[in-house]
């Protein structure tokens, strides 16, 4: 059976990843499944996040790099740009074309230019600056508003919970 188009260019990544590894987040495939990546974001510095491991698992449809992969933490995360199911919700991972809402501009979203590092650099400035203008998480964007106390206290608890990176890999 051929290999398509899309299994190749990710095998192409992530060889480049392996090869040249970018400082902020680690990636390798699930269970040897080119279209499932396992990714550990490490929290940036200077940031809420620091010192923490987040797990996350991308999966990649196989109209890649058309389409973009979707970018889901298995760790706990509390921020404003995060679903409460883990799913991220940021422009370039969003589908290409105009937005129906009219909030993003096309050359915002997906573009078969970005990369599996160009998309986790995105995630890694996401924690160091979330948009609260435009929340997947409503409560962590109201509590990020309102309460920046309490907001920090959540994310300091995920952080502690994130070190617990010895761990096996689970998906929940």
């Amino acid at each position: 059976m051929a290999t398509s188009q899309s299994a190749l260019l990710l095998q192409k990544q992530l060889n480049e990843l392996l090869k040249h590894p970018v400082e902020g987040f680690s990636a390798g495939l699930a269970d040897d499944n080119i279209y499932e990546w396992e990714i550990i974001i490490i929290g940036p510095p200077d940031t809420l996040y620091e010192g923490g491991f987040f797990r996350a698992k991308m999966t990649f449809p196989k109209e890649y790099p058309l389409m973009p992969p979707k970018l889901k933490f298995v760790s706990d995360m509390w921020h404003p740009n995060v679903y409460p199911d883990g799913e991220v919700c940021i422009s370039i991972l969003h589908p290409p074309g105009e937005d129906k809402y009219g909030y993003e501009d096309a050359g915002e979203r997906w573009r078969p230019v970005h990369t599996v590092e160009t998309i986790l650099l995105s995630v890694i400035s996401m924690l160091s600056s979330p948009n609260d203008e435009s929340p997947a998480n409503i409560e962590a964007a109201k509590e990020w508003r309102e309460n920046y106390p309490a907001f920090k206290k959540h994310v300091q608890r995920i952080v502690r919970n994130a070190i617990e990176i010895g761990l096996p890999f689970t998906t929940a």
